[in-house]
C-alpha cells in the first residue's frame, strides 16, 4: 500500500492549451498594483493564429469585464487590472478551436494576508457544540471490527470498523494498524465530498490510520451500491436541513469526527498521545473542524478546505464550497444555521499547528475563502501555496504533507 494522503489527480494534458500568466511569478500583488495577465493560446507547442477567445477579469466569481469572441490574430493577448482591497483577481480566458472550448486562468493575490471573514459567529457557538458532543457521547462507541485479510500485509492488519454516534446513526471507516507489539501515533483521515467506497489510508508500518466515511454506511460495499445513493437518497447531502441548526447534515458530521477521535483513544495500540487529522476539500473543512472542537488533536493538515466563509456570496464576495447563495437567497433560518458549521469559526479555536495548502486555481473552494479561515488561526501554521493548481494537487505536494505529518508523528 501507499501513502495515504488523497490522489487528486492533475488535469490530462489537451491539444489546444491556453496559457495565462501573471507579470509577477508569485502572482502576489499590494492594495492598487495593476496585474497583467500574458495570455497565449497555443497549438502543438505554437500560438494559434486568428484564434477567437471569451475572458473574464475580475474578483472570483464577481468578473468586472467580460468579452466574448475576441480574434487574436497573432495567439496572444495582454489583459490588465487592479485591486483596491484584499482578496483574489481572476483572469479566466477560454479559446474555441473546431468547436471545442479550452480553458485556462490565472490569479493575481492582493495581500491575501489582509482578508478577513464576512460570516458571523453565533454567541452560543461553544455551548452548541460541547452539548451537541456530549449527547453523541451518552452512547457507548460499542465499535465493531471485521479484518480484511485481502487488504493485510506481513506487517499491518486492516480492518473494517465501527462505532457509535450521535442517536442510532454509526460511522464506518478503514483502521490500519502495524502489526509488531508496540504503542503508536495515530492520523485521522477525513473525506473529501462524495458517496464512495474507501480502501484506508496508509502512513507507513510505524503508524495507526483509520479514514473514516461520514455517511453511516459500510464502506466497503460495491461501487454500485454507492452510485445509486449518490444519485437517490444521498443526492445534495450537503443542503439537508440547512435552515435547521440542530438537524442540519453535516451536526451528525462533526460530532461523528469527534468520535472517531473517541475510537483510535479507545485502540490499545495507540500512544494516547499522538494524533493528527488531514483530508482534502469537505476533508480539509473537517480537518479543521476536528481540530477546532476536540483538544486531544496535536497537528492537522488539510488540504483545500471547503465550508469556509460561507456567507461570502451574499456581501459579493466569493464563498466557500458548496457555494451557499451563490444562484439563490437565503431560506428563513438559514444564514443562522451555516454560522454554526462554517470553517471559519473552528478556525479560531485551533490550538495546535497546522499544514495548510491550495492553490489560486480553484473555483471549487475559492482562495478567497480559505484564507478567510486561515487568516484568524492564531495557532502555529503553515501556508504550502502551489499557485498554479486547482482543485487538484501535484504528488509532489502530497509527498510533502504526507512527510510533514509522518515528522509530527516522530517518524
Amino acid at each position: 500500500m501507499e501513502a495515504g494522503l488523497p490522489v487528486q489527480a492533475q488535469p490530462a494534458q489537451k491539444l489546444v492549451n491556453v496559457l495565462v500568466s501573471p507579470n509577477h511569478s508569485d502572482w502576489q500583488y499590494k492594495i492598487g498594483e495593476e496585474a497583467s495577465f500574458n495570455v497565449q493560446v497555443l497549438r502543438y507547442g505554437g500560438l494559434l493564429e486568428n484564434v477567437t477567445i471569451d475572458y473574464e477579469l475580475g474578483p472570483e466569481f464577481f468578473p468586472v469585464t467580460e468579452k466574448k469572441e475576441v480574434v487574436l490574430k497573432e495567439g496572444r493577448i495582454t489583459l490588465k487590472a487592479s485591486m483596491k482591497e484584499a482578496g483574489l483577481l481572476r483572469c479566466r480566458v477560454v479559446a474555441r478551436v473546431d468547436g471545442k472550448a479550452y480553458e485556462g486562468m490565472a490569479a493575481a493575490l492582493y495581500e491575501g494576508e489582509k482578508i478577513r471573514p464576512v460570516s458571523g459567529e453565533p454567541g452560543d457557538f461553544d455551548s452548541f457544540w460541547a452539548n451537541a458532543i456530549a449527547a453523541a457521547r451518552e452512547m457507548p462507541l460499542n465499535p465493531t471490527k471485521v479484518l480484511l485479510p485481502e487488504k493485510s500485509t506481513a506487517t499491518q492488519e486492516v480492518y473494517e470498523v465501527s462505532f457509535q454516534n450521535t442517536g442510532f446513526s454509526r460511522i464506518y471507516g478503514i483502521l490500519i494498524v502495524p502489526r509488531k507489539p508496540g504503542k503508536y501515533p495515530a492520523i485521522l483521515q477525513v473525506p473529501g465530498a462524495g458517496i464512495r467506497p474507501y480502501n484506508g489510508a496508509n502512513y507507513g508500518d510505524e503508524v495507526i490510520s483509520l479514514e473514516i466515511g461520514i455517511h453511516g454506511i459500510p464502506v466497503t460495499w460495491q461501487p454500485t451500491a454507492y452510485y445509486t445513493l449518490a444519485g437517490g437518497a444521498l443526492n445534495g447531502y450537503w443542503g439537508f436541513s440547512k435552515n435547521n441548526k440542530d438537524q442540519f447534515y453535516y451536526k451528525r458530521v462533526y460530532t461523528g469526527c469527534v468520535r472517531a477521535v473517541d475510537f483510535i483513544f479507545s485502540l490499545p495500540e495507540f500512544d494516547g498521545r499522538t494524533i493528527g487529522v488531514t483530508g482534502g476539500s469537505q476533508g480539509g473543512a473537517l480537518s479543521i473542524v476536528t481540530a477546532g472542537l476536540d483538544p486531544r488533536i496535536r497537528f492537522l493538515a488539510p488540504i483545500h478546505p471547503a465550508l469556509c466563509d460561507l456567507g461570502g456570496f451574499l456581501k459579493k464576495r466569493a464563498g466557500g464550497w458548496p457555494h451557499f447563495f451563490r444562484d439563490s437567497n437565503p431560506e428563513s433560518g438559514e444564514v443562522e444555521t451555516l454560522s454554526y458549521y462554517d470553517v471559519v469559526n473552528f478556525a479560531r479555536r485551533i490550538q495546535v499547528p497546522g499544514l495548510y495548502t491550495w492553490g489560486l486555481n480553484d473555483v471549487t473552494c475559492p482562495p478567497t475563502s480559505m484564507y478567510a479561515a486561515y487568516n484568524v488561526i492564531t495557532a502555529p501554521k503553515e501556508l504550502s501555496l502551489y499557485t498554479d493548481t486547482g482543485h487538484w494537487t501535484y504528488p509532489e505536494q502530497q509527498a510533502a504533507l504526507s512527510q510533514w505529518l509522518k515528522k509530527q508523528c516522530g517518524k
